[in-house]
């Protein structure tokens, strides 16, 4: 080895130290560059919707990073919380499909309900593997397929609002903890979720419990079941993990000291707020929730006062909207929706006056559900987890940028041959709207017309076992003319020569129990001005 001079060696030391010092800071800019990338590309996503993460509250208001106020236009897309550990449809659905259509539709937001069993498991089912990009969450836990879902939403610029739906599989409870888990459970799965999302800029909220209802208090500081401490301790404990989330809190059902109203919906009831108001670490992150819900649910004794449905804008004051006009919080309706959106029944008539409620209002709201199968209010899509449901959305598009228009292809006529059953039920010649038929038989039909625009109309028949036997294998027949059906849910249709159709429900709907009813239904282009509507109704059983 030759000799170097001391001095060189020195030299050479440095400039060897000079070297490894600049690629260490061409790596830590190189990273550091990527990161900021990234996080821009992200930002660019919601900047397409005129939104900035994070977001926070400012007097009644939802804000982004820029100040600007924003609404949520959501669905609810569910399924994480039952026993699937996955969200529903994805039997019948590419999952990126599914979210490319709500967010044609003009929905921002994804409120996605889950349970602590789910994210606890590593099981999942009611998912076909085979069906586009399904493929990817073929292995993957519960949480891995929240995690895919969570960033196709984010690439294709949806919000999400997670939901602790349920602490079990099977229910909703009353209070945060039962079902064999306990209030540490419930925060420690929030905590978990707060750290695992926290640089997931599209998930913006934790609703923190889903429907308090039954024991749940509010302001009687019960440590058991006062729902605004509990609320006070998640919320806060979300909070120190993930200071960017929007901290959501539902009402309760009643237990409230002093309310003024005697009936509630689970989590509708927040007359609390107002001398009660949660405190959170930081104040700017806190929306109230209130849930909604007609007749169609359940029959609560105001929808029969004389003064309905005037009436409900004073029960919407004093149950939640106050708060918003006092510029206490912002309020963002967490759940609402039915099957009736027409100007005749009780619920169309509730629904069609609380959308214009939240148009008025300008108020946050997800609808339930996107799921057809939610059984007392059926969803967005139709039974083929593909078709929209027309009345519906054509209402909803009221509350939305995008507004809906109902489609127009004529239908693809399967010939059946003829029958031979004996009818049961026959109609009057002519049917005019919700009304009954004359019958003397146990099966009986209500024709709904749900709704009737210039190019087409919906129809929904309410068939009733009215009798103490299950009846079977049924099958509807009826005449139309001048009509074209494009649309149909809980049966097939399919027409008989130029105006007969014969009706054969799902396989789920063909046994009806005593005391039991189905509801099937189609959509329709109008072909000309002459009569349009369904005649001659029967019954046939097999």
């Amino acid at each position: 080895m030759p000799f170097i001079p001391k001095m060189k060696r020195r030299r050479i030391q440095f400039y060897q130290r000079l070297f490894l010092l600049v690629v260490a800071l061409v790596v830590f800019l190189g990273g550091f560059l990527l990161r900021l990338a990234i996080a821009n590309q992200n930002d660019a996503v919601f900047a397409y919707q005129g939104i900035q993460p994070p977001l926070s509250t400012s007097a009644a208001n939802i804000i982004d990073a820029q100040g600007n106020r924003l609404l949520f236009r959501g669905v609810n897309w569910f399924g994480m919380e039952s026993e699937t550990h996955a969200p529903h449809g994805l039997w019948k659905r590419d999952y990126k499909e599914m979210l490319s259509q709500i967010k044609s539709l003009g929905y921002n937001t994804i409120r996605l309900p889950y349970s602590v069993e789910a994210l606890r498991s590593t099981n999942t089912s009611g998912i076909d593997y085979t069906i586009g990009s399904n493929k990817e969450l073929e292995g993957k836990t519960p949480l891995e397929i929240m995690d895919l879902v969570v960033k196709e939403a984010e690439r294709q610029g949806l919000l999400v609002i997670l939901d602790s739906h349920r602490l079990s599989d099977k229910r909703i409870p009353e209070l945060w903890y039962g079902d064999g888990f306990s209030e540490a459970d419930w925060i420690d799965t929030w905590q978990m979720l707060a750290k695992h999302y926290r640089n997931q800029r599209n998930i913006v909220g934790a609703d923190l419990k889903n429907e308090p209802h039954g024991k749940a208090s509010w302001g009687t500081n019960d440590l058991a079941t006062d729902w605004r401490l509990a609320a006070e301790r998640a919320g806060n404990a979300i909070l120190s993990i993930n200071p960017n989330w929007l901290i959501i809190v539902e009402g309760i059902e009643n237990n409230v000291p002093g309310q003024k109203l005697t009936h509630h919906w689970w989590g509708g009831n927040l007359e609390g707020v107002k001398r009660y108001p949660v405190r959170l670490s930081r104040r700017n992150k806190l929306v109230y929730s209130p849930h909604e819900y007609g007749e169609g649910v359940f029959k609560k004794p105001y929808f029969d006062d004389k003064n309905f449905p005037q009436n409900l804008t004073q029960r919407w004051e004093t149950g939640f909207y106050y708060i918003a006009r006092q510029k206490i919080a912002p309020i963002w309706i967490g759940e609402f929706g039915g099957r009736q959106v027409d100007s005749k029944s009780k619920e169309g008539i509730w629904q069609n006056k609380f959308v214009n409620y939240i148009r008025e209002k300008n108020l946050s709201f997800a609808y339930w559900s996107w799921n057809p199968n939610s059984s007392d209010t059926g969803g967005i899509l139709l039974d083929d987890w593909q078709s929209i449901d027309v009345p519906k959305q054509v209402l909803l598009s009221k509350i939305l940028p995008v507004k809906f228009s109902p489609p127009s292809a004529p239908p693809v006529a399967t010939i059946l041959p003829s029958q031979t059953n004996t009818p049961v039920v026959n109609s009057s010649p002519t049917l005019s709207p919700a009304s009954p038929l004359a019958l003397s038989q146990p099966i009986k039909v209500v024709t709904n017309i749900d709704s009737d625009w210039e190019s087409g109309f919906c129809v929904t028949f309410k068939v009733a076992n009215s009798g103490n036997r299950q009846i079977k294998n049924w099958q509807m027949r009826f005449s139309m003319s001048n009509a074209a059906i494009n649309q149909s849910w809980n049966a097939t249709f399919k027409q008989e020569g130029k105006s007969q159709y014969i009706v054969t429900p799902l396989d789920w709907g063909k046994a009806i129990e005593p005391k039991q009813g189905f509801d099937i239904g189609f959509c329709a282009q109008k072909l000309n001005s002459g009569d349009y509507l369904p005649k001659q109704v029967e019954i046939n059983i097999n």
